[in-house]
């Protein structure tokens, strides 16, 4: 995947911290995947879907396995996912970000 730095001819929402990004604002744009921020491309650690902290990106189990530009930013902290429930946390506060995913079908 490969990230083109464009002045965005039409708005648009990042796919990191899902704001705006407006026309003639500069982001990155890349293929099939979206648009985001030149700040939001320098973040080196997600945000906890459900707590919105910091997922815990240093210390996760996964982290020389994962490359943060290639993955989901929905991701969840070692604390949320220890919570009770945990699976219906993550889909309520996904289906709150994320409107358009229909997760009752």
């Amino acid at each position: 995947m490969s990230w083109r730095k464009i002045p965005m001819k039409f708005s648009g929402t990042c796919i990191v911290c899902n704001e705006k990004i407006e026309i003639n604002e500069m982001g990155l744009w890349a293929k099939g995947v979206g648009v985001k921020h030149e700040k939001c491309a320098q973040i080196k650690e997600l945000q906890c879907i459900i707590c919105a902290s910091p997922a815990g990106c240093p210390q996760c189990e996964f982290q020389d396995n994962c490359d943060i530009e290639k993955v989901s930013q929905i991701c969840i902290c070692k604390k949320c996912s220890e919570e009770k429930d945990v699976f219906e946390l993550y889909q309520k506060s996904t289906l709150k970000k994320f409107p358009l995913l229909n997760l009752n079908s």
